[in-house]
Parts: structure tokens; C-alpha cells; sequence
């Protein structure tokens, strides 16, 4: 079996999954719990001046009959004593010393008050310090959270204060609520930080009861925006990491960045290694399903791995990110198009209505060879669908909406073109080809719009 044990910024664990700082961690009784079922490590639910949480907190989103296909919470940090999660975690490390145990930390912004919580930490004798930067309600307002992770000069600042006086390794967790992330990753890193780790929850509003017209959850009458997480997350989590992997002492795996968003099943693990993530946090599934869920993760990762001939998990992390490319290096002479599997179809026609409709018309529909109208057809004969290969454009759209495995496949043919990119072109063309800047001004003195 390949070994799954890793060394995240000097933090040793049996696994890569970890919990993340969250519900599930909020106490020494569920750690134990955790590491006792295989988990390889913990990320404590973040301390701070204890709060009041509010009732209720959690808004499932529920698509398709699928419960949980994202959860919205507007819950706090830890309303537990300082003292008494300070004790524990001391507890839960003592009993567990093969295991990682990180302490997620959010405080006031004042240097003596983070020096101070740094010392109680490391007395604990936790592996390493999360700096909370991405709580995107309630410590946003109160100047924490999401309110340093959005402004990099913040995030450079008080990472300094806790790097310059800690002896663990500080991991910065950054807010996706932003525009791009690379500006507080690159501040993080200036701030000294260790390690990074993304992404927090997004801010959202779960949704709105029709009938009595209360945002969820209800909070006495009252509803508000909260942290957007689960699976449905897991396509931006995914983005966020490609951005920040294209940082050179992240791509160099200097700074190494532990992964979260939407991880739910071993799959979704591999494709955050994949794209350079060396830990990996899980919250939202647990919640759904348990603890037990480390079973299905370490069992499906270790088999996936030993079908690849890898021998240790280091030999998959970031395998991937070379194939991470800007648009305008992608090459516009590959062309692909729909190829419909006859003996498959089931003749339900989806393809030919969501290509006729929302893309490219590329499909026919045919009777006896014939094309036919859907609209207008009477007959008793089922229409068979058939691609137009000189009209697709290789969209994919017919594929993703097919309900049966494997009818509709996407297959590579001869443009007819030299392979060219985007930015070949901009290069060949520079006295037609306008800079941002440029349009802009233009626009701004002939009061014009550029499309």
C-alpha cells in the first residue's frame, strides 16, 4: 500500500485528512473521537474572546432531492471558555502525539493580545497555529475574519505580529470573498507565514421560505448573509488553489497550502493533491455523515494511488498544475466533436433540445434518414439524433446533459488549422490590438462604449 503520511510545513501525520476548524472540533471529546476512527489530524474550532452564538445557525440547500449539496451556517467562533479549549487541546495532543493538532486562532487586532494567545497556545503543546482570516460573518463586522483577509496590508500585519513571536509553524486561512486571491496570499507571505490554507466558506444567503418570506436559517424574525460551504463549493475551492499554486514559493512548494472546500469522498481529495494541496480539511461531510467517513477516504485515496504505481502520496501532489494554463495559451486548432453511441440512445431527444436551443444547433433530428421537426412531428417512429460534425463546435453540452453512460463521447478530429494561440496572435497583431488601458481611455474621452 503507498504510504499516506505527510509533512505539512513540519506538521507529521499518518494521513492527509484533517478536520477542519469547525462544529466537528469544537471539543476534546470529539478530536478523540475523530483520531480514534483514523482521522490524521484536527484544525480546533477557532478561539478567541468567547462569543454568544446564535439560534438557529445551519440553512441546508437542497437540490434535486439531495440533502446538503451545500450547508450556509452563521455560526461564531468557539463560545467555550478560553481556559477550558486551551486545557483540552493540551489533552487531546498528550493522547495522540503521531496526530496534527492545529489550533485555529482569531483575536483582536493588537499586537500584545496575539503575542499573549501565541504563548497559551504553544503551551499546549498544539503543532501549529491557523490564523482565522476568512469568517465571512458576525467577525467580519467586528473588524476579524474576513475583514484582514480581504485587505492584504491587514493580513501582512498581523501575520507579522504572530510569526515574530511564534516557535510552531502559523498557517494563514484565506477568505475566497475577494476578487483575486493571490493579493492575501502573497500578503501572508510576506507576513512570514508558514504555510497557507483555503478556501473559508463563502458569503451567501441560503434562500427564502415562499411562504412566510423568512430568509434560512430564521433567526426571531430576522435572516442575514453566512459562510457557503459543502460540495457545491468545491469547483471555486478548486480555482482558488490553481490561482495561488501559480505563486512561486507556493509553486516551488516552499509555502505549502493545506486544502478544503467541498471535499466529501476520496475523488475530490485527489483532485485537490492533484492541483498541489498537501493536507487536506473536511467539514461539511462530516457534519452530514460522521466521523466514519475516514474510512471510505483513506481506503479509495490508498487504492487509487497503488493503481498508479505511487508508491508514496508526494509522488501525485501537484502532478496536475502544469496542465494549469492561462486562456490565451490554450491552442485554438484542437477541435473536438460529439460522437452519439446509436445503440446506447434512449431516444429521449435532451441533446437535440439544449443544442438546438441553448448552444449550437450542431444536432439533427432524423426519421428514416430524413431530418424532422420535433415540433411538427406526428409520427409513430422514434426520432434518432444525429451530429452535424461540420457545425460542432466541440462544446460538450450534449455529453453533460445525456442521462445514459458513455452514449455521447467527445472525439478529437483535424481542425484543418496550424496550432496557434491567443496570445501568438495578440503578438502578431500588435497595432490592431488595443491594451485594457487603452480602451478605456479611449472610451473615457470619445464618451463611447468598446465591445
Amino acid at each position: 500500500m503507498a504510504d499516506l503520511s505527510i509533512n505539512f510545513a513540519g506538521v507529521k501525520s499518518p494521513n492527509p485528512f484533517w478536520l477542519a476548524s469547525a462544529p466537528p472540533t469544537n471539543s476534546a471529546y470529539q478530536v478523540n473521537k475523530a483520531f480514534e476512527q483514523g482521522w490524521g489530524g484536527a484544525v480546533w474550532k477557532t478561539i478567541g474572546t468567547p462569543v454568544l452564538n446564535v439560534s438557529s445557525r445551519y440553512g441546508g440547500f437542497e437540490y434535486a432531492g439531495n440533502k446538503l449539496v451545500a450547508i450556509n451556517n452563521i455560526e461564531l467562533i468557539s463560545d467555550r471558555p478560553l481556559d477550558i479549549n486551551l486545557k483540552e487541546i493540551a489533552e487531546v495532543k498528550r493522547l495522540w502525539p503521531d496526530r496534527a493538532v492545529v489550533v485555529s486562532a482569531m483575536f483582536e487586532s493588537n499586537p500584545d493580545t496575539w503575542r499573549d494567545a501565541v504563548a497559551r497556545i504553544e503551551d499546549t503543546g498544539a503543532d501549529a497555529i491557523e490564523l482565522n482570516y476568512g469568517c465571512p460573518h458576525g467577525m467580519s463586522e467586528r473588524g476579524m475574519g474576513s475583514a484582514v483577509g480581504q485587505v492584504p496590508e491587514y493580513c501582512t500585519m498581523i501575520t507579522e505580529w504572530v510569526t515574530s513571536s511564534a516557535s510552531i509553524p502559523v498557517i494563514v486561512k484565506l477568505t475566497p470573498n475577494i476578487t483575486d486571491i493571490k493579493p492575501p496570499a502573497r500578503a501572508a507571505i510576506a507576513g512570514k507565514a508558514n504555510a497557507i490554507s483555503l478556501i473559508n466558506t463563502i458569503n451567501s444567503v441560503i434562500g427564502v421560505d415562499l411562504d412566510s418570506f423568512q430568509l434560512k436559517p430564521n433567526v426571531g424574525g430576522k435572516g442575514g448573509h453566512g459562510g457557503y460551504a459543502g460540495p457545491a463549493v468545491k469547483p471555486i475551492a478548486l480555482s482558488m488553489l490553481s490561482e495561488v499554486m501559480q505563486i512561486d514559493p507556493i509553486r516551488n512548494f516552499d509555502i505549502p497550502v493545506s486544502g478544503m472546500g467541498g471535499i466529501q469522498t476520496w475523488r475530490d481529495a485527489a483532485e485537490f493533491l492533484l492541483l498541489g494541496a498537501t493536507s487536506l480539511q473536511v467539514c461539511t461531510a462530516v457534519m452530514h455523515y460522521g466521523f466514519r467517513i475516514i474510512d471510505d477516504l483513506v481506503d479509495g485515496l490508498s487504492n487509487w494511488l497503488d493503481e498508479k504505481g505511487a508508491k508514496s502520496i508526494n509522488e501525485v501532489i501537484g502532478a496536475a498544475m502544469p496542465r494549469y494554463s492561462a486562456f490565451n495559451s490554450f491552442d485554438l486548432s484542437y477541435k473536438v466533436v460529439a460522437k452519439i453511441d446509436a445503440e446506447k440512445c434512449i431516444n429521449c431527444n435532451l441533446c437535440y433540445i439544449t443544442c438546438d436551443e441553448g448552444a449550437h444547433q450542431s444536432i439533427d433530428l432524423t426519421v428514416d434518414g430524413q431530418k424532422i421537426a420535433l415540433e411538427s412531428y406526428r409520427g409513430s417512429q422514434k426520432p434518432i439524433p444525429v451530429v452535424n460534425e461540420e457545425a460542432c463546435v466541440g462544446c460538450n453540452l450534449c455529453s453533460l446533459v445525456c442521462p445514459v453512460e458513455g452514449c455521447i463521447s467527445m472525439l478529437e478530429v483535424d481542425s484543418g488549422r496550424e496550432a496557434v494561440t491567443w496570445g501568438e496572435i495578440t503578438e502578431k497583431l500588435p497595432d490592431v490590438t488595443l491594451k485594457w488601458d487603452e480602451m478605456h481611455k479611449y472610451r473615457k474621452e470619445n464618451g463611447i462604449d468598446i465591445h
